[in-house]
Order: C-alpha cells, then structure tokens, then sequence
C-alpha cells in the first residue's frame, strides 16, 4: 500500500513470509538512477561537491540523477551531465548497475563512465544548470586522489566510491595478459 507519492514513493506492505506468517515490508519506490564518472583527462576526473541534508555534510559525487518517465539511461546520462557539470561527453560506457539499498529500497542506480568531455554550449549554457533546489559546484580531482578519498572517507556516496572503484578494477583487468588454461603436460 502506498503511503506517500512524489519524487519517490513510500510503501508498507503486507507480505506472507516462507513460515506462512504476515509481516510488514517498508520501502521506498524508486524509479531508477543513472550517475556518470567523467574523465576530463585519463589523471582527471569532474566530481560534483554539494551539502546533503540527511548526512549533515558535504559530499563529493560523481553526477547522477534520477530517471524521468520513459527516459534511456545514456539520454538520463548525458542530461546529468549538463545539468550538474556543464559538459557534454563525446563518449560514454556503462560500468554496471546495481542496488544501492534493497532492504528498504528497490532503486536500481546505472553506473557509466564519460570521455571526451567538451563544455555544454547547447542553449547557450557554458555553465552547470542544477534544479532549482540543488546547490552544487563542479570541481576537478586527479583521479588517483579520488581513489584515495574512498579509503581515507572523503568520499563516502556509494555510486562515487563504487564508480571509482569498479573503473580501477576495469582498467586493471584489461592491462593484465590473458592467460591460457594449463594442461596436464604443463
């Protein structure tokens, strides 16, 4: 049953568990999520710094934003990227996609990652253009500091620390050689 509707839903509902006993499930209804890690150069990425209410400080994040109704995830990419950035990617890959939270969430939030950056001059914006209601600054870290961040807890936003570190192991994984089944002669 839903118990609140707007940008996202809140639901509690009666369930049957395996034992045949009810209980009560609450959770949050999400209608999904893409952020884009974006590379300014290969040593240097954009993240987005910003205060977020419900932790009570400010937070370094990859952009990212919600999906509008009936939105592709590249189309829902490349808008974050304007609105919260200010660039425009020339090219853009998913990393993956998962659960930030499915004991109480069923969001699924799209990892992708963005190269050949060039400044956002469609409708003449040069500029990030965030909603009305966020307040953000795009700043450039060197991609190795940001890895940093993750362990030392500056950066503590799940997508920003997932991100980072799924393309660390992407970029690991393609430089190691293959290596080929051994035989029992071997």
């Amino acid at each position: 049953m839903r118990l609140y509707h707007g940008t996202v839903d809140f639901y509690a509902d009666q369930i049957r568990l395996p034992n045949g006993k009810r209980a009560v499930r609450e959770y949050l209804g999400h209608p999904g999520a893409v952020a884009v890690l974006p590379f300014l150069s290969p040593h240097k990425i954009l993240l987005v710094r910003q205060y977020r209410y419900p932790v009570r400080r400010i937070t370094y994040e990859i952009p990212a934003g919600k999906l509008d109704p009936g939105e592709s995830l590249r189309t829902c990419a490349a808008r974050e990227l304007a609105e919260e950035a200010g660039v425009i990617a020339r090219k853009m890959k998913p990393l993956l996609s998962y659960w930030p939270t499915p004991a109480f969430s069923n969001e699924i939030l799209h990892l992708y990652f963005a190269q050949g950056l060039r400044r956002n001059t469609v409708k003449g914006a040069s500029a990030p253009q965030p909603d009305e209601d966020e307040f953000l600054q795009p700043v450039q870290v060197p991609y190795l500091l940001a890895l940093r961040w993750v362990f030392e807890g500056k950066i503590r936003d799940s997508k920003t620390a997932i991100a980072l570190l799924a393309y660390e192991f992407k970029k690991k994984r393609n430089r190691r050689p293959h290596y080929t089944k051994r035989t029992r002669s071997q």
